[in-house]
Order: C-alpha cells, then structure tokens, then sequence
C-alpha cells in the first residue's frame, strides 16, 4: 500500500527554513511559483513536504534547518516512518560513542558505505540494546542515517536525536501510558531510599527516567523492564549514554506475566507503573508466590505492581512507587492494604500536588516501603506527608517575573516540595519512636490506628491541619501581617502600573531588519553559553552554587535547582546582565529575563540558554524583551510535543544603542508589573486562605458591629 504524501503546516515550513511564521506568509503573497495547499482547511492549510522541500533548496533555505528539524523532515518523508524508531535508536548511541572525528569522518563516505556501517554498529549493540540483533538498514535509509549523523554531530549527548525519535512513537498517552516521570520527581523518588545503595530495579522502566536518577546517586547495577519494545530500547540506550560506567541489563516484556529477573533481588526498586489496568493477568497469576499479602483484586493492578517490587527486594532493601491517589483507599484493595501495613512493610506515603506529574490534574502518591527483615525491628507507625502547601510557596523573588501556570495552576515549587518530603522521612526513619508531627504537613500514625474498617490510607485524611491548633491570637497576628503587605503590594502594583509611556507607531507597524543570535555572535555583539551535555554532579565532585532552572524562569524566582546536580567545571557561573532564555518553550510565565544581584555567580542549569551581551553593543532588557518574544520564540522552536529552542535562531532587531535602551527600559518596567502582579495574587490568596481558615475553625470571629445601624439591627433581630 503506498504511502501517504507528508503534509506540513506554515508553522513547520517556518522551522524547516528557520524563518518566522511572517515570512511564510510573505512567501506565500509574494510568490506565485509558492507550492498550492494539498489539504488542510483555509484557516489552517496543509503543504505537500515534498514540493516544499524543492521550492525552498531552489532558494537555499533548505540548509538553514536545525539539525533536529532535519532528522523530523527526513522521518516524514521516509516511507518507514515512524517505524524506523526502534532501528534508530541503538544508533544513536553508537554514533555519540564516536568521537568528533570520526562523525566528521563518516559524513564523507558514501551512501552504501554507510548504511553497511550503521548495520555493523547497531549490531555490535545487541547484548546492550533489546531488538538491536533484527536491526537492519537499506540504500533508502541513507537519507534518514545522514539526517541522524548531522542531529547528533551538533548535539553529541545524544538528547536531540532522542527527544525526535521519542515524538514518532513515546508521546505522553493515555493509550499507551508511556508517560515521562518529571526529572525533579524521579530524583525525589530516587532519594527516599534511605543510605547508599548500588543494586537497582525498575521493572516498568519506560524511557528510564528513574534508573537515571539512581545512577546519579550512585547505583552502579541497573535492571529495567517494559513491555513497550520501543521504550525498552529507549530506556537502554538513555541509560548507556548517561551512566556509561554501570552495569545495565533492560529487557522487554511484561514484568508482571513475564518477569524478565526472575530470582534477582536488589537493593531498591524504583518505579512509576501503569494505572487503572484491568488486564494485568489476574486470573492466570491468581496463585503466584509474589502475592504475600494478599492476591491483588482485578481492579487493583497497583498492588499488584507493590508485591512484584516487594519481592524483588533483599530483606531490608526499599521499594519506592508513584501511585494513583484511589490505591490508598478503594474498598477493593483493603485487604492487601492492611496486611502491607500490619507487616511493616508500608513505611510512608507522601501525597504530591496537582501537577507533579500526568495525569497532571490528579494529586499522585508516594510509596515507600521497605522488605520486612526475618529478626528486624517491629515498625509500629507509618508516616504520611502531605507536600501540597509547601509545593504551593513559589517564592516569587523581588523583580522577578510573574509565576507561570500549568492550566492556570502555579507551578510547583519543587525545592520546597523536595526538602518537605526528604526532611520529614529523615527524621522519621531516624527514630519513628521519637519523631515529632508537624500539622498539617506530615504526622507517623500507629498501626494500629489504621488498621479499621477502611484501611484509607490517603495522607489528607490523617494531617490536614485544623486551625483550632494555633493559638487565636498567634493566628489573628499572622492574618494581620500577611494582609498589611497585601495592601503594600497592592500599592506596588499600582504604581507599577502607572507606566504608560508608549504611543502609536502610525498608521502601519513598525518594520526593522533583524539578525540571529548566532549572526551576533559571530560578530561579537553576544556570547552565547549552555552548560555542557554531560555535567551530572557525581559523588564528591558536587558543586555547592544553586542552580538556575527554567522553571525559575517562568516563575520569576531565584535561582532554586539542586546544587548536586551539575559539576562546577562544566556549567557557566551567570553574572548580573546576562540574559537567560528557557530552553523549552510552551506553557505560561516569561521566557527570558535578565540576571540581577540574586542570580549572579549561580550555576547555569541545562535547560536554560544564556546570552552575554557586550554592553557597548546590546542593551540586556531590549535583549531579553525580544528573545523571550511569543512570535520570536515560535520561529526558533522545533519539536512537536516538547519545543526545543534554537537560541541561534532567535532573531533582535538592529537599533542604534540609544533606542535599544528605550525599549530596554519600557520592557523592564513590563517585567516589574507582571512581578508586581504575581506578588499580589499571592498574598491576596495567602490572606482568604488564613481568614477562611481562621473563622471556619473557631480562631478568628468577626468583631462585632459597632455604631447606630448595630443597634439598630439588635433590635430588629430581637
């Protein structure tokens, strides 16, 4: 059956030639020779990519592609598709292993040549990548093998080529549940297995998020399995590429019917399971030896996926699982729930906001839990935290920008969400005897207190906090306080508001020439930096400078990314006046900012771009006003699910000095309105939050009236 003819849209033509979306449309007015809609609607048509391709080579903007974009545009051609995922992928593990050279050496071979080399490559990668042996390539590969060569040329850790591999295939889906667990998640979870620990597991490892984060901690045994071939292949050679000093095994199957280790026990098992699966082998597995508490129910796959985790474990060794809120507490699993807690097995469950992690509109739970030891101690309490307040306090720094929002939702501040969860099962797992409840945050329950009719093991329902627990007038003077600078913010904000310093720029906009970051860079005006691919912190070498991340960014907040996480010698230290652009666009927050007194000497973090302009030749706030610009950052973006920035892409208009500082000034008063704005939205949801607490829990009563109307109205009411 022949293909389909790929179609694109103006916004793809415009990344394919990296040029904005203006100038597409340009094209299209302007040329009559421009390649007529093939389908699509008139409002959104679509464009045969092949004519496209042609009518821009004849121009020479064909190769001013990104790299990415390329490897994307040869995928759609190719009449495998997205069915070449899995071939590709253990390639692009051999080709970063070449060094420099040799990449450059073999972009010069001929087509026959390479594909007989890429085949010798990925076969050579058999006993390290599953699916790797039935990999083979022809002479219609050669166009999609040179594309892959030049993605991972330009970017050597190998990310880019992954990140286009994985949006063939890997979306975030509710069909398929290949979902990404959030970096600063799956250290979280990596980080809640008490000590060191080498021997890892996770047996629904997908693209390998968290076997990565015990990597990074320093696990040096990794075992993963998934039953997604593609993810398997994508989780091992993430794996390879990230942690290449470890011993990695990852094998493909259903971990639950066909348990790829069987008889291997570790010292962790990390995992994020599928949800809601009703065919997880219920029936044919109703009498296996893994179910010690109890046979899972058919609509209770994640205690299933516990006991597997369980029983991979050394006596004594930890499992930790992100779970859906209902396992804590459906009916149907209450059996199994009560003997995980009667044993001792369930140690803690940590409730995460909204948005931690898809499904991001439901508030998942963390379980840790830890293998009984035949002679070990008996655990008489289980801890529960509930981190929702403190992954709320966003920590909006002074001129920072206004906080971003995920569906109108404040990102999380996950520092403080991290130091939460981490200080409290600390303390707990330090002395549970002795461990002091924190209201409304975490609070260590005796067993026997959870052992009723419900077995409702939701964190809510043991920590929320009353305010009947603080004293009325410790909590009348903290509504006080918090609403005295609600009205001084308020104030703030109306000042900031005050700048109306503009004017028409007449009966048509304003039109300049413009030139790319890498064009500037060329010539001097800018020095663009990123930290490098491979600048994990490792044991010993950990820097001690906070990090700055795209979320601080968005967020407007001061730099606030794990120290650990980066080596100091392999990301740039920021100075005051640089200009940080978000690596990754979409959602809502600014996307460019530039750096003051508070992020000076902080590390750069990878997900973010800095551009140093020379004082003499650029302005920083017209720099940042136009980078970070909606339309700018469209144009230099590529991707489908995830848009990566191009920072040599993004285009500043060419302004003497002099009125680069006017628009400079007018965009760094728009980015104190937007700080102003958050800070305000803050406090004034901080206040409600307290007064409602406070009346509703007795603390606070409303003063009585006073005056002629009071009386007036006792009498009535009499």
């Amino acid at each position: 059956m022949p293909q389909p003819p790929a179609q694109v849209t103006a916004a793809e033509i415009s990344r394919i030639a990296g040029v904005t979306r203006a100038t597409v449309s340009n094209w299209r007015r302007r040329h009559d020779d421009f390649p007529a809609p093939s389908g699509g609607t008139d409002s959104s048509p679509l464009y045969d990519l092949v004519g496209v391709r042609k009518w821009l080579g004849a121009r020479g903007h064909a190769s001013t592609a990104d790299p990415a974009e390329e490897l994307r545009t040869t995928l759609r051609l190719h009449p495998g598709g997205g069915g070449m995922t899995g071939a590709l992928l253990p390639l692009v593990l051999a080709t970063a292993r070449h060094t420099p050279e040799e990449r450059t050496a073999l972009a010069g071979v001929s087509d026959a040549e390479l594909v007989a080399r890429a085949g010798g490559a990925v076969a050579d990668l058999a006993e390290l990548v599953p699916g790797a042996e039935a990999v083979h390539f022809a002479a219609p590969d050669a166009d999609v093998l040179r594309a892959l060569l030049r993605c991972v040329q330009d970017d050597a850790s190998g990310e880019a080529a992954l990140a286009v591999l994985a949006e063939r295939e890997l979306e975030d889906s509710a069909a398929s549940g290949t979902y990404r667990t959030p970096v600063q998640l799956a250290d979280l979870v990596a980080r809640l297995v008490p000590g060191p620990y080498a021997r890892v597991m996770d047996p629904a490892c997908g693209s390998g998020s968290l076997l990565s984060a015990a990597a990074r901690r320093g696990a040096t045994v990794l075992y993963g399995q998934d039953s997604v071939p593609v993810q398997a292949q994508r989780s091992a050679v993430s794996l390879l590429l990230a942690a290449p000093d470890a011993d990695i095994t990852v094998r493909t199957g259903d971990s639950l019917r066909s348990d790829a280790f069987g008889g291997v026990t570790v010292d962790a098992v990390l995992c994020n399971p599928p949800y809601g699966d009703r065919d997880w082998g219920h029936d044919e597995l109703a009498y296996d030896a893994r179910w010690a508490y109890g046979v899972p129910p058919r609509a209770e796959s994640e205690l299933a996926w516990v006991q597997h985790a369980l029983a991979h474990l050394v006596p004594g060794g930890h499992a930790v699982l992100l779970l859906p809120p209902a396992t804590a507490s459906r009916a149907s699993g209450r059996r199994v729930r009560m003997e995980l807690v009667r044993s001792g097995a369930l140690r803690a469950v940590v409730a995460l906001p909204p948005g931690a992690a898809t499904p991001f509109h439901v508030g998942l739970q963390i379980w840790v839990l830890r293998r009984p030891e035949p002679a070990g101690p008996a655990h008489t309490s289980v801890l529960f935290i509930d981190t929702s307040e403190a992954a709320a306090d966003t920590g909006t720094r002074t001129g920072g920008t206004a906080s971003g929002t995920r569906g109108g939702r404040t990102p999380l501040n996950w520092t403080a969400l991290t130091e939460t969860a981490l200080s409290q099962w600390s303390a707990f797992t330090k002395d549970p005897d002795t461990y002091a409840d924190e209201p409304g945050t975490a609070r260590a329950v005796p067993v026997v207190d959870l052992l009723d009719d419900v077995v409702d093991l939701s964190p809510a329902r043991h920590v929320r906090a009353s305010r009947t627990d603080i004293a009325p007038a410790e909590l009348a003077r903290e509504a006080d306080d918090v609403r005295r600078r609600l009205v001084t913010g308020a104030k703030s904000l109306v000042r900031a508001a005050g700048y109306t310093d503009w004017s028409p720029a007449g009966p048509a906009p304003r039109e300049w020439r413009t030139a790319t970051a890498s064009d500037l860079a060329r010539g001097g005006a800018l020095t663009l930096l990123r930290t490098a691919p491979d600048a994990r912190g490792s044991a010993g070498e950990a820097s001690a400078t906070a990090v700055l991340t795209g979320m601080d960014i968005a967020r407007g907040t001061a730099p606030s990314g794990d120290p650990g996480s980066l080596r100091a010698d392999a990301a740039p230290a920021i100075a005051a006046g640089d200009v940080l652009v978000r690596a990754v666009a979409g959602g809502s927050g600014a996307m460019a900012r530039v750096a003051d007194g508070a992020d000076a000497g902080a590390l750069l973090g990878p997900q973010v771009h800095l551009f140093r302009p020379d004082p003499v030749r650029l302005d920083p706030w017209f720099l940042a006003g136009f980078l970070g610009a909606e339309e700018n950052i469209a144009g230099a973006s590529t991707g489908s699910t995830v848009l990566h920035v191009s920072p040599g892409r993004l285009r500043v208009p060419l302004l003497p000095l002099e009125e680069q500082r006017r628009y400079g000034e007018a965009f760094r008063r728009v980015h104190a309105l937007r700080a102003e704005a958050a800070r305000a939205t803050e406090l004034a949801e901080e206040t409600a939050r307290l007064l409602v607490g406070g009346l509703t829990g007795g603390g606070l009563v409303p003063s009585a009236p006073t005056g002629p109307k009071a009386g007036a109205g006792s009498a009535a009411s009499a």
